[in-house]
């Protein structure tokens, strides 16, 4: 309904339902990542004092790593398609992205040192109980995540390398691979996470 100015002054001040609705979104969109961005903090709960400090570091940067990850990888996609304005985003994301999956491995390796523990293990223990768990899942997060960085370096130096000439058609295998690589980073990530987490709920460091 739509308010006469000369009867009601006032409602020309009034927001659009556009910008209510706009507001709402992005408010909903914020606390949904904030959300999910605190979900590491959930460790310091936890009875088992490896779990409090080990799983807030490496669960932190292995979100933040995949959050990166992600919104770079879907760059990727109007990359492949010759978009050159995204490119020096781009190239700042890939290397916030290799950065992060760095710390992330390097954290998850000192963690991972406490999952082979002989006494108290989780690796022990689901050998014995989960061995499924361990043998796919955890070899899967183990070794996939390993990847990030390597083809993310690559990808920041082709990236910088090339600068605004990779979308020129003489330059379309270069892009279409590192387009290919950018999305393989996104899964990697991905996977890594999902995977992490199952292993996490279902035997603790």
């Amino acid at each position: 309904m739509v308010l006469p100015s000369h009867i009601y002054p006032e409602a020309q001040n009034l927001p659009k339902q556009t910008e209510i609705a706009k507001v709402c979104v992005y408010g909903l969109s914020i606390l949904s990542a904030a959300t999910f961005l605190f979900l590491p903090l959930f460790n310091l709960l936890h009875p088992s004092p490896w779990q409090r400090w080990m799983g807030v570091v490496h669960g932190s940067a292995a979100i933040l790593a995949t959050v990166v990850a992600v919104y770079t990888g879907h760059l990727a996609f109007p990359l492949l398609r010759g978009a050159s304005k995204i490119l020096p985003q781009l190239r700042t994301l890939t290397f916030w992205t290799t950065v992060l999956a760095l710390l992330s491995i390097v954290s998850g390796n000192w963690a991972y040192m406490r999952y082979r523990a002989p006494i108290g293990g989780a690796r022990a223990w689901l050998q014995s109980n989960s061995p499924l768990v361990h043998n796919v899942f955890m070899e899967y997060h183990e070794f996939t995540v390993l990847f990030t960085v390597p083809l993310g370096t690559a990808c920041a130096w082709i990236l910088w390398r090339y600068g605004d000439s990779i979308v020129d058609k003489k330059n379309v295998p270069v892009l279409a691979a590192t387009s290919i690589a950018l999305m393989a980073i996104m899964f990697f990530a991905l996977g890594g996470l999902v995977t992490g987490i199952g292993i996490a709920k279902i035997h603790s460091l």
